[in-house]
């Protein structure tokens, strides 16, 4: 995984009434944390962290932190863990950083995608993406930021499943390897056409009528 550069700052604002403060300013409040360094709270210029995201092919980013805006120092590297945004505007409000190192081993959740157009669905079958993402483990540098598998070949009632995704050298996939990823389906209108005149043929059958045994006195 590449790390993107970002640029973050110390922060002393950290009750309530600060933290608010900071928002009003364009700046976004942040916590490094992570086994081998103490909690540090941070802020990060607005733009500059909604420009990453913007930019970024996944939710998973790992950026290398020039702290307090000096060149040449030491950069250490995080994994963005998570991200809070505001429910109506979307703006960024809270990012939570995980200090790793080159050679550390994470575990996390990355997306699934499809390239290529399935035969199947040329015929007018549809593609149904049943598992959106897979949990891996590996160095943070070995990481995939997205896995994506050619669905050219399906025909319709082909699958795909997680043993048929690749995987980077060094990363492990943690998901059971028979989980279904793709499957290519019958067209809706066929599998309708189908069940119709099932239903046909079951009304047209004669009906069996069996005599009464009469009944003993």
């Amino acid at each position: 995984m590449k790390a993107e550069s970002l640029i973050v700052y110390p922060r002393s604002l950290t009750k309530r009434t600060g933290v608010k403060k900071l928002r009003t300013q364009e700046r976004v409040p942040a916590v490094m944390y992570g086994t081998k360094v103490e909690p540090q709270n941070l802020e990060i210029n607005q733009r500059d962290i909604e420009h990453l995201y913007s930019h970024s092919v996944s939710e998973i980013l790992l950026v290398e932190l020039t702290i307090n805006g000096k060149e040449g120092e030491t950069k250490p590297l995080a994994m963005v863990q998570e991200v809070q945004h505001h429910p109506l505007s979307g703006k960024i409000l809270h990012v939570d950083l995980r200090a790793v190192s080159n050679d550390e081993e994470v575990e996390i959740s990355v997306p699934i995608e499809s390239v290529g157009d399935a035969v199947g669905v040329k015929a007018g079958g549809v593609l149904d993406h049943a598992l959106q993402k897979v949990r891996v483990r590996g160095s943070v540098r070995a990481l995939p930021e997205i896995i994506t598998i050619d669905v050219s070949s399906l025909n319709q009632g082909d699958t795909l499943s997680v043993k048929d995704l690749p995987c980077p050298e060094g990363v492990t996939i943690l998901a059971d390897p028979s989980l279904t990823v793709f499957s290519i389906t019958a067209p809706v209108e066929e599998i309708e056409s189908t069940t119709a005149e099932g239903e046909e043929e079951s009304m047209n059958e004669p009906e069996v009528i069996r005599e009464k045994k009469p009944v003993e006195e």
